[in-house]
């Protein structure tokens, strides 16, 4: 069997030197019956090697679960990348950041205050070796020198960024090691000396991560990993987007220079991201350093290959620079094509206010209840109290994470926003019936919120006095796309949500689609059943992306949950994706 290895200088295969040229690429991001084609596409821009992280909360949503089906299966994806001659580095974290949901640790691990957070405590540390013995069992038979791809795997996640609990790092080391994993163990940290030194231990190889500066970078990591390989392991080859900001891309001439300084100083690299993909359903996370940012659906990043898989000028450019030091196979990929561009009027209107009770089960709470109180816990809740009075008041709650829309007698009164720092509205009447819709718009996956709970936190107030006694209903978002109307109804200029609408589109093959939803508010939607994530008329991203293997020749029905104001009620799609204030 082959044999991979760390030399004094080099990465050793079968006792040669050896440079990874890697790209990420998450499996949970990508269609599955797509994976061959992207995987195909990192071959021939030059690269040998696939990087994944593993998403815990994408195959654990509720504790005793672990789903390994269809995009979530890591067992074939490591068998496709095999089958494309190539090698694979694997990072199951337990925490991976990468702007997913909690950086990947399942909410339900914090329902207990008690459970640590990326720290040696047993409870924690309890889950964490249940999750990866798993994900090992899945590893241990790809690994290098049982015939398989998988060359390294990564301890943590730039962990020198956020705690230095070197007892924690061991028994994960450890852990790894007893479960069957035989290649070589990294970590990755930014390059300065306080995280190189606090986010790893002996017995562990360094590798960094950045996006610019390359020799000073490296020189800070050679200090600090005075023998073995020199990788970057995260070569930021552009950046995430989040809700209301601009669309973040970087010069594809700048990064190839920047790789190519790595290249000449002899290190190995892991484009991050070669291939972004899309946060399909409501998988994103957010950022909260004194504001609290939701990422977008788009993971595109500015990356090599786009969101739809199409090569960017950065993919040929990156390819320029990978051939002044490795052969590069002969042919690229064809250059992106016109998506097909049906339109249809938006019908069949399902209210949410009209009739609640066809959207899940109300749930009697005599305290107000969080989400994470919540099995499951749900992305989006109406939550139903009674109020009694002799005065209009002031309506308050601990804090809205992340944002909730309130109906008084089925009039809007008002929203509150997270990002704002919002919590308390006045009602315009003493008494009547209270909704509130809340929506998780993403758990914060970096820094020390990690793990925070969502919904209504510290409960509500009115006149200042606690407001008890509330109805839940959580919405069962995968059975939303199932509600029709007693009978058909058309739609007819702009449309105010919490709302259900449908439609069919046509078109005369499988293609990549691109939905414009720029007269639309917020929402989200999915197409023959498959959830294609969030849009919001705040942007910077204007566009859902459909992949091809969800879209049928002929009809397929698309479902949208409106929560805002739709100005226009109708589904056009457009040849381009469109992930900019300023694209038209």
């Amino acid at each position: 069997m082959p044999e991979f290895a760390i030399g004094e200088n080099d990465f050793l295969l079968d006792g040669r030197p050896f440079r990874i040229l890697s790209g990420a690429l998450h499996y949970f991001r990508v269609h599955p019956d797509l994976w061959a084609d992207r995987i195909d596409k990192a071959r021939r821009m030059g690269l040998n090697t696939i990087e994944t992280y593993v998403a815990w909360n994408a195959h654990a949503p509720e504790p005793g679960t672990f789903d390994l089906t269809g995009g979530l299966d890591l067992d074939r994806f490591l068998r496709m990348i095999a089958d494309a001659g190539m090698y694979a580095i694997v990072r199951p974290g337990p925490y991976i950041c990468a702007e997913w949901d909690n950086g990947g640790l399942p909410a339900w691990l914090f329902r207990d205050p008690s459970v640590g957070v990326r720290r040696y405590e047993p409870k924690y540390l309890a889950a964490v070796r249940e999750y990866l013995t798993k994900v090992y069992e899945i590893v241990v038979p790809h690994q290098i020198d049982r015939g398989g791809p998988v060359l390294l795997v990564q301890v943590e996640n730039e962990y020198g960024a956020f705690g230095d609990d070197k007892r924690y790092l061991k028994a994960l080391a450890d852990h790894t090691r007893d479960s069957g994993i035989t290649v070589p163990l990294t970590t990755v940290d930014q390059p300065t000396p306080e995280m190189l030194e606090a986010g790893s231990l002996e017995g562990l190889h360094r590798t960094a991560s950045f996006g610019s500066a390359a020799e000073a970078r490296l020189a800070t990591l050679r200090a600090h990993q005075p023998t073995g390989p020199l990788m970057c392991s995260e070569f930021w080859n552009g950046w995430f987007d989040h809700w209301g900001a601009h669309h973040h891309t970087t010069s594809a001439a700048e990064s190839a220079a920047e790789l190519d300084k790595l290249l000449a100083a002899g290190a190995s690299v892991n484009l991050y991201m070669f291939h972004g993909g899309t946060n399909f359903g409501l998988t994103n996370g957010a950022n909260d350093k004194g504001v609290y940012q939701p990422l977008i659906t788009s993971y595109d990043y500015d990356a090599p290959l786009d969101e739809a898989g199409d090569p960017t000028p950065k993919y040929h450019a990156f390819r320029d620079v990978i051939a002044r030091y490795h052969k590069v196979p002969d042919t690229v990929p064809p250059p992106a094509r016109p998506a097909p561009t049906p339109s249809s009027v938006l019908r069949d209107p399902v209210r949410l206010l009209d009739a609640p009770d066809r959207w899940g089960i109300w749930e009697f709470h005599e305290e107000l209840p969080a989400f994470d109180d919540l099995t499951p816990m749900p992305k989006l809740a109406l939550l139903r109290t009674r109020v009694e009075g002799d005065r209009p008041g002031v309506l308050a709650f601990g804090e809205v994470r992340d944002r909730a829309t309130v109906f008084f007698d089925g009039a809007p009164v008002g929203t509150l926003a997270r990002d704002h720092h919002e919590r308390a509205l006045a009602l315009p009447r003493a008494t009547g019936e209270l909704l509130v819709l809340v929506e998780d718009q993403g758990r914060v996956d970096y820094g020390p919120r990690i793990g925070e709970a969502k919904g209504i936190i510290g409960g509500a107030t009115l006149h200042g006095e606690p407001l008890t006694g509330w109805d839940v209903l959580p919405l069962d978002l995968a059975e939303l796309p199932s509600l029709r109307p007693a009978q058909p109804e058309s739609v007819a200029g702009a449309v105010a949500g919490p709302v259900l609408m449908r439609t069919e589109i046509d078109v005369d093959e499988p293609a990549d689609l691109f939905l414009d939803t720029g007269e639309w508010g917020k929402g989200m939607a999915w197409l023959n059943g498959f959830a294609l994530g969030r849009y919001w008329r705040r942007g910077p991203q204007r566009t859902l992306y459909v992949p091809r293997p969800v879209v049928r020749a002929g009809a397929n029905e698309l479902v949208v949950l409106e929560l805002g104001t739709m100005l226009d009620p109708a589904a056009r799609f457009v040849p381009r994706p469109l992930l900019g204030h300023t694209e038209a």
